[in-house]
């Protein structure tokens, strides 16, 4: 892993971040911390806001869940999906069509060195590397030694 590496979050490692869901919470902080510290870039799309206000919300009430909206954006990349992402999910072979799109955002991105969910299974179709947090924070403490 590069020094500065460009990774794509799925919205289950947001959600464990912004919703403090354990036991996962402590790999997504960790990764978040490194995004504030500037020593990493976290891209997020566009869709995966959507969805997080819907979970959140739920949880949290709306002024508190734009609140936490607020805040994540100041911490990641918006990767918007657009047409083409929708129609390359449409035609693609993954069985999850939510995931599907994120891995075009993230494919269209450019320069992502990792997609980071813990649904690593639902990614089998993707061009680009998937790995869980705690995989990734591994490559990346062992890659720093």
């Amino acid at each position: 892993m590069a020094s500065k590496d460009k990774i794509f979050l799925d919205t289950d490692v947001a959600l464990d971040h912004l919703a403090d869901r354990q036991p996962f919470a402590e790999y997504a902080h960790r990764l978040f911390a490194l995004a504030e510290g500037r020593e990493l870039t976290v891209c997020v799309s566009s869709l995966s806001f959507s969805n997080l206000y819907y979970i959140l919300r739920k949880l949290k009430g709306h002024p508190d869940t734009l609140a936490l909206l607020g805040k994540l954006k100041l911490l990641v990349r918006v990767s918007a999906v657009s047409e083409m992402e929708i129609q390359s999910a449409i035609s693609s072979q993954f069985k999850d069509f939510e995931d599907a799109i994120q891995h075009f955002t993230a494919k269209a991105e450019g320069g992502i060195s990792a997609i980071v969910t813990r649904n690593t299974d639902d990614y089998s179709a993707s061009e680009i590397p998937v790995l869980s947090p705690e995989e990734f924070l591994a490559k990346l403490e062992s890659a720093a030694a």
